[in-house]
């Protein structure tokens, strides 16, 4: 028995037990999902450093301030993405795995990040945070042999927007003067929206690697649940 009953097995159970039909993403459409249900996930965590980031950094520290933004993103990921996992009940389910992951994916990158810093910081914590949280989505979805894959996917498409993220957030905040819908943006303003950018493009990258993964990670699953057909479609 997998963690959460996320086995094929389980999954399986669950879907002859309620009757509901169950809708089988193909790796497109749970691609999709990911990009577009963490981007918006992670425009809204990155939202506490680019609004209010200097009351964090003075009143309870670096650290303090993304161990909030951690907390955004895992309060808010249920909602838009539970339904990456299959078959019923994914909702909860979703909250308990993805809190546990991206808290590991979090103390990781945090600790990588403060001890080294820059690039080697950043790569060091995306590779560790990476690798646990592949790790943890392999076996609570009872696909150990699949880590490395898992694992591969969350770390090359995750650096690509992190970093992308970081030019652009450099190329956007060292503006001498942002004009922009017929306006010119505040020193403020175009620092506050350079961050924001920086979110969309790590959402858009971390997100591919989740889509992949969680696609990835119930192979198995989707092809049990093709077999209890005409409850699978």
């Amino acid at each position: 028995m997998s963690w959460f009953q996320l086995d094929p097995q389980s999954v399986v159970a669950r879907a002859q037990a309620t009757g509901q039909t169950v809708r089988i993403a193909g790796v497109g459409a749970s691609l999709l999902h990911g990009i577009i249900g963490f981007t918006l996930l992670s425009v809204a965590g990155f939202a506490p450093w680019a609004v209010a980031g200097r009351w964090f950094h003075r009143n309870i520290g670096e650290g303090g301030l993304y161990g909030t933004c951690a907390l955004v993103f895992i309060g808010l990921s249920g909602p838009l993405l539970h339904r990456l996992i299959l078959g019923p009940g994914s909702l909860m389910r979703f909250y308990k795995l993805f809190g546990i992951a991206f808290a590991a994916y979090s103390i990781l990158w945090i600790a990588g990040w403060m001890t080294l810093r820059g690039h080697p910081g950043s790569v060091v914590g995306l590779l560790a945070g990476t690798a646990a949280m592949g790790w943890i989505l392999a076996i609570a979805f009872d696909a150990p042999g699949r880590t490395t894959k898992i694992v591969a996917a969350l770390f090359v498409l995750n650096s690509i927007g992190y970093f992308a993220g970081g030019w652009i957030e450099g190329g956007v905040a060292g503006v001498k003067q942002l004009s922009l819908f017929g306006s010119v943006w505040t020193k403020p303003a175009q620092i506050m929206l350079a961050k924001l950018l920086w979110g969309v493009s790590y959402g858009i990258g971390l997100g591919a690697g989740l889509g992949i993964a969680f696609y990835l990670c119930q192979t198995e699953t989707r092809a049990a649940l093709c077999e209890i057909k005409p409850n699978a479609v």
